[in-house]
């Protein structure tokens, strides 16, 4: 059974009898229920594929004095859709004569028409293609996606316990020669993400934490790995139009992208947030960097990468 995160409900009368539509949804699906006299008489369901679609309910009120149909009764339309993001609103038709609206004034039209105008339709059949073709890589990056969040979920564990920067470092490291070793015997991408390259930075972190007896060379990880990426796909950018990085990237989008924007664009974002670790490692505690690192940093630049992808898109177009 599907646990319901919210229930709108719009009660209207007509006709002498009680209605209300109550707009549910949980984390995949949104459904709508009508209820005539607190009898559900329809009900709607559907995923939640990257639109909102206005849902409509039919219903034509019975005679209750002998249960059949009163042919005088025009058959009821209710629509039920957002007015905004956060809101839902109802519009009740007898015929083509609008005869209610819970938000007057509000289009319940709304998020269909934004989501329209961004370029999301549910009748695309390109739009469904990129769905599928969404999923699909979804399937096959997870693994090595909770590989990534599995090594770095390590690393703040047991610095949080130990107080060692460098024993969690080595921790790391250990995990993603495990994560190498695995790979061998598995079939799953273990290694498609960073936690390779992560791991290999913070094995050069923790050497030289221990060569020169300081912590907070770890805390410069993020920093290097900025600068050494950074440097990577300027060079590809300037010099090969972003032809290795872009091509390689844009197996993972929904959509093709300027090669030489999106890789620059890429590389400005490494600098930003190797710019931004130096700077929480060297104003903060430690145990502020900490958390930085963990739960902080990687939102950050995950907002950036989405609209550089957004706007590398645009670019092409």
């Amino acid at each position: 059974m599907t646990m319901r995160l919210w229930t709108f409900k719009r009660p209207f009368h007509y006709d002498g009898n009680n209605y209300e539509v109550r707009y549910s949804f949980s984390l995949k699906t949104y459904t709508s229920e009508l209820f005539y006299n607190g009898t559900l008489v329809d009900k709607c369901s559907h995923l939640f594929d990257g639109d909102f679609k206005v849902v409509v309910h039919k219903f034509q009120p019975t005679n209750q004095a002998n249960n059949q149909t009163n042919n005088q009764a025009k058959e009821l339309q209710v629509s039920v859709g957002y007015f905004s993001w956060l809101n839902v609103g109802i519009e009740v038709r007898e015929g083509s004569n609008l005869i209610y609206e819970s938000h007057p004034g509000r289009d319940i039209h709304f998020a269909t028409k934004k989501l329209k105008n961004l370029g999301v339709s549910h009748n695309s059949l390109e739009v469904n293609d990129q769905r599928k073709l969404q999923s699909e890589k979804w399937q096959k990056n997870k693994p090595s996606i909770f590989a990534d969040i599995g090594t770095g979920a390590a690393f703040f564990i047991v610095a949080k316990v130990t107080g060692d920067l460098t024993i969690a470092a080595f921790t790391g490291v250990v995990l993603g020669l495990a994560l190498v070793v695995a790979q061998r015997f598995v079939k799953v991408d273990l290694l498609g993400g960073f936690a390779v390259f992560g791991t290999i930075m913070l094995l050069i972190s923790a050497i030289f934490s221990i060569a020169f007896q300081s912590e907070y060379l770890v805390q410069l990880k993020g920093t290097f790995m900025g600068l050494l990426s950074a440097s990577a796909l300027i060079i590809d950018g300037v010099f090969n139009k972003g032809g290795y990085f872009g091509a390689r990237f844009e197996r993972y989008l929904n959509s093709p992208i300027q090669h030489r924007y999106f890789v620059l664009g890429l590389a400005l974002i490494g600098l930003c947030m190797a710019g931004l670790n130096y700077s929480v490692a060297s104003q903060l505690s430690e145990d502020q960097w900490l958390t930085y690192d963990t739960f902080v940093e990687t939102p950050i630049y995950l907002v950036m990468f989405f609209i550089l992808v957004w706007r590398a898109g645009k670019k092409l177009a």
